[in-house]
């Protein structure tokens, strides 16, 4: 069974004036990198390098969710979904970008620069 998800661009929206740093759940610390290969620090690179933010509408039930397409300082393309608690961002996933995102990324990350 396929779902659609919606996302929507956000990139002017959000604001990380606030933001102090990254909060991380002692279980899902090392879950990335037991399924992903991607360490924490490379999953937080994707916030400080060329990224397109998205608003997830479907998972945003309990708490607002969001995916940022980014890239890290090895030039790995990234996704990163993530919420954002009082002051710090909370990574709740990260993965490689397949192919159809890889265009997305590259598309927006244009448009946006």
């Amino acid at each position: 069974m396929y779902c659609t998800i919606k996302y929507i661009n956000v990139e002017n929206e959000l604001d990380f004036s606030k933001i102090e740093g990254f909060e991380w759940d002692k279980g899902n610390v090392n879950k990335n990198w037991l399924k992903h290969l991607i360490s924490s620090k490379e999953s937080e690179e994707v916030f400080v390098n060329k990224r397109v933010y998205y608003y997830d509408d479907k998972h945003s039930q309990i708490e607002k969710r969001f995916t940022v397409y980014g890239i890290t300082n090895n030039g790995r393309k990234l996704i990163v979904i993530f919420t954002i608690r009082k002051s710090r961002i909370r990574i709740i996933s990260a993965r490689d970008q397949n192919s159809k995102e890889r265009k997305k990324y590259e598309k927006e990350a244009k448009i946006n620069s």
